[in-house]
């Protein structure tokens, strides 16, 4: 494929668009300044951009950003936005978010609910493998708590997205760790041990931020709550944890919630019941639209070449040096580069693992970096970016529940500040030496 640099200017132009609006308004004092020109408005000029930069036929052109829409990993999130938001909205409205709250005031200790929530949601990521689906309960939770409390609803949401991005990077069963390490050819354990030496100290750092920030807040004690209205959010954790498919959980959870309002609630119906599910799709149709769209215009660069331009990039800058000599650092540092670039332009992590697999695994070879160690940095780069797109999956789900700006959101995912800072840091310091000492570990073995 021809690398084409030019095919990366749509993107741009639809960051330039939805940032740079929402930044002018927020500069005027508007209310809801990055709603002003919602994100799958910006989009569509971009979305033409690369249309016309498309060579070939228009229908060619077309039938590849469909594509790209109608992408399995594309419609799997979609079915998840609606079975999330019908589960927010189901819980909510039977009572479900308000009781979970006071039941979680009343096990944890005032000034440990920040910690304890991002600890949960970390928990609960690691083991269900995937960033959305805990999110998607965890976060109603969130705004729950924020509404009893003084404590601030960004920092809330941040600390969940931060918990599920901590999970979705450690998790064995999550599709980025089986893409990492399936593409550089090494044992997910042997992964999960050098992820851990990185993620586990941001982990901990983001733990003592969250106590000092939620000590002195105003906590209530824990009104009085019926069990019985915890338990849609008990089940979706204990099947999530069972390893079920998180669409069957999220179904799960709609109806048993829908059970126990029908069975509680003496003014609460079938049609009601309806509505509440209508309403939770409703609520998820702009990052419906705009993942669906993203999709299509992350089809139409690949195809035009926009990410091959971007590979050559990253594959040209590990080759100089003096005398072409092997290194190490540099190796390390263009296959970060590599996925956070690509995780940019697909707002997908999985999918940016997958396109940078290859060529992270020749700058491995030829830079003798270790295999666990380069399916480590893929894995952690991609869920660092993921975890700070304004337009990404993971952030817009959040923003949908809560209410709140994305570039707010991603503000308060200190985690994710936190995991790129130390990641880079083992990068720039490591010394050069412990690779030779990990290969000689290992041949002693």
């Amino acid at each position: 494929m021809r690398a084409n640099p030019l095919a990366l200017l749509p993107l741009l132009l639809f960051l330039t668009l939805f940032i740079g609006s929402g930044v002018y308004y927020q500069s005027v004092n508007a209310e809801y300044a990055f709603y002003q020109i919602s994100a799958p408005v910006a989009i569509l000029p971009a979305i033409v951009l690369g249309l016309l930069l498309s060579s070939g036929d228009l229908n060619k052109r077309l039938e590849t950003f469909i594509k790209g829409v109608g992408d399995n990993t594309i419609i799997t999130m979609c079915l998840i936005y609606l079975l999330a938001g019908a589960f927010a909205s189901v819980a909510k409205a039977v009572g479900g978010v308000d009781a979970t709250v006071n039941f979680g005031l009343s096990i944890i200790p005032s000034e440990l609910v920040l910690p304890g929530l991002f600890v949960i949601t970390a928990f609960i990521a690691t083991a269900m493998g995937t960033s959305m689906g805990t999110i998607a309960a965890m976060a109603p939770i969130a705004v729950g708590l924020t509404e009893v409390s003084d404590l601030s609803l960004p920092l809330c949401i941040g600390a969940v997205v931060g918990g599920a991005m901590f999970g979705d990077n450690l998790s064995i069963i999550s599709d980025t760790t089986i893409a990492a390490t399936r593409s550089q050819g090494c044992d997910m354990r042997d992964k999960f041990r050098m992820n851990v030496k990185i993620a586990v100290p941001a982990a901990l750092v983001t733990l003592v931020w969250l106590y000092l920030q939620g000590v002195n807040a105003s906590i209530p004690q824990a009104a009085d709550y019926e069990l019985i209205k915890v338990l849609p959010y008990l089940a979706v954790l204990a099947l999530a944890l069972s390893g079920m498919n998180v669409l069957l959980v999220l179904f799960s959870g709609i109806v048993l919630a829908g059970v126990i309002g029908l069975a509680t609630l003496p003014d609460y119906a079938i049609a009601q019941f309806s509505k509440d599910i209508y309403a939770g799709y409703t609520g998820m149709q702009e990052i419906m639209i705009l993942s669906m769209l993203i999709g299509g215009l992350g089809a139409l660069m690949k195809a035009q070449g926009g990410l091959e331009f971007l590979a050559q990039q990253i594959e040209r800058l590990t080759t100089k040096g003096q005398n072409n000599a092997p290194s190490t650092r540099a190796g390390e540092a263009a296959i970060s580069a590599a996925v956070a670039l690509t995780n940019v332009c697909t707002a997908n992590n999985t999918v940016s693992i997958i396109i940078c697999g290859s060529l992270a695994k020749d700058i491995a070879q030829r830079q003798n970096v270790d295999p666990r160690r380069s399916a480590c940095l893929l894995d952690i780069f991609s869920c660092v970016v993921q975890g700070l797109l304004p337009y990404g999956a993971q952030v817009l789900l959040a923003g949908s529940i809560a209410g709140l700006s994305p570039l707010l959101i991603i503000a308060n995912i200190h985690y994710s500040w936190l995991l790129g800072l130390v990641a880079l840091g083992t990068i720039i310091f490591r010394a050069k030496s412990s690779d030779q000492e990990d290969r000689t570990l290992d041949a002693l073995k």
